[in-house]
């Protein structure tokens, strides 16, 4: 194994295989130099990609108890488990909180879900758009009179999952530290998604949110907060909130002020839509990022995933690396005490068995047992 660089360094991190949320948290962990260790499943199951940078693979078919044994002996010298299974399952497993807790008191048990390990729906499957679906946040994105638009999967699945694990880890690690004593995280998709509108909530308290989508202040509603079509058929996003900044958007913009009237003017705001819809058609995304740029009137091209890697404002923070096949997010966030990444190496599925064993304290001739017995896959 190569040395890991980063805070994390020393930090080992065993992930029960799974998809979205786990690996991704699983990816952020490794980025920060913690040894991550996948315990994949037998059978075929989606190629590694990107969340299985820096990380190690074990396969091992955990219907068997000498894989199980196995995986606890793993468990026995772990910091983190990470595993993203309806409630209940690994408990059936014989790898729950309590049987693992018994071999190492000290581990970090973190636990995904959609709907929480209890709860009438705790055990029913969902998706990203259902989870936010059930938060609000889905309600309030898009177009009034149309259906709502999901977001990627990134408010719920990495931002109300992903994220809410990874810190509930390390707030656990950091009072380990303190106690000497391992905890359980219990992270659920729709608690974070929840916590992640508590922004929303606070507006909403004091009267300057409504319960309608398109009526808002950061939901498209407003003609200085959304996207406008140039000419070429692309797109230009126009943020400029404060009125210092509208201001610096209005002096580029071929509109007579007096006409357009002031910023906050709701009488105003059809007919502002329409004067920004005609200006911005009447030039290329790109001659108006040039109008734009370096100026503080919050007003960007909207760009492609592609776009966006080769960018200079992202290629001069080296923000993406093209590494082989893959185009990978560099580490983020920086720390002063680790320096960005020049390549990346993904896991191959199983790949690492033999060595993972033996720091479970495995001997060979156990190490070929396991795979004789079909416990252990080789990949």
């Amino acid at each position: 194994m190569s040395a890991r660089q980063g805070p994390l360094n020393g930090i080992k991190v065993i992930e029960l295989a799974g998809i979205g949320p786990g690996p991704y948290a699983g990816q952020l962990l490794a980025d920060m130099g913690a040894d991550v260790i996948v315990v994949d499943r037998p059978g075929p199951a989606m190629p590694k990609a990107v969340d299985g940078r820096g990380k190690r693979s074990i396969m091992l078919d955990l219907k068997k108890t000498e894989a199980v044994e196995a995986l606890l002996k793993m468990v026995a010298n772990a910091d983190v488990l990470i595993e993203g299974l309806r409630p209940g399952v690994t408990e059936r497993m014989g790898i729950g909180p309590d049987v693992c807790h018994a071999v190492n008191p000290k581990l970090i048990y973190g636990r995904m879900t959609g709907w929480g390990q209890t709860g009438p729906w705790s055990k029913m499957a969902g998706h990203d758009i259902n989870y936010i679906s059930m938060t609000g946040v889905l309600n309030a994105i898009g177009k009034a009179g149309e259906p709502p638009v999901p977001p990627l999967n990134m408010v719920g699945d990495f931002g109300g999952g992903t994220m809410f694990l990874v810190t509930g880890i390390l707030a656990a690690l950091v009072e380990r530290g303190v106690t000497g004593k391992g905890n359980i995280v219990d992270a659920a998709i729709i608690d974070g998604t929840h916590s992640l509108m508590s922004f929303v909530h606070g507006m909403a308290g004091v009267g300057r949110w409504r319960n309608e989508r398109d009526a808002n202040l950061l939901d498209g509603a407003m003609p200085f907060y959304r996207c406008y079509a140039t000419s070429d058929g692309k797109y230009m996003a126009v943020g400029c909130i404060e009125p210092q900044f509208f201001a610096a958007m209005m002096e580029r913009l071929p509109i007579d002020k007096d006409a357009f009237g002031g910023q906050h003017d709701p009488s105003k705001w059809s007919q502002q839509h329409q004067m920004l819809e005609e200006a911005f058609a009447s030039k290329t995304r790109d001659e108006w990022e040039a109008i734009f740029a370096l100026t503080d009137a919050c007003v960007t091209p909207v760009l492609d995933y592609v776009e966006a890697a080769s960018h200079p404002v992202n290629a001069e923070r080296k923000a993406m690396l093209q590494d082989g096949q893959w185009l990978h997010p560099q580490i983020a966030p920086r720390l002063a005490t680790q320096s960005p990444a020049a390549e990346f190496v993904i896991a191959t599925c199983g790949g690492d068995y033999a060595a993972v064993l033996a720091e479970a304290g495995l001997s060979d001739d156990a190490v070929g047992a396991l795979v004789g017995a079909g416990a252990v896959v080789v990949g």
